[in-house]
């Protein structure tokens, strides 16, 4: 019964601390800018002049 309580009390303090602590900006999965090879994963072609 102590053990599950102890694995309870860490599991619980694991996800309070992984909530509150947010990772930095480069692990952002979104990029700010469009560059060429995102833009194919889009459907973009980026040999095509724009006008």
């Amino acid at each position: 019964m102590k053990l599950f309580l102890s694995l309870l009390a860490v599991a619980a303090v694991a996800i309070v601390l992984s909530r509150s602590l947010k990772l930095s900006n480069r692990y952002e999965r979104a990029p700010r800018e469009l560059s060429e090879w995102n833009s194919i994963d889009k459907g973009i072609d980026p040999t095509e002049d724009t006008p």
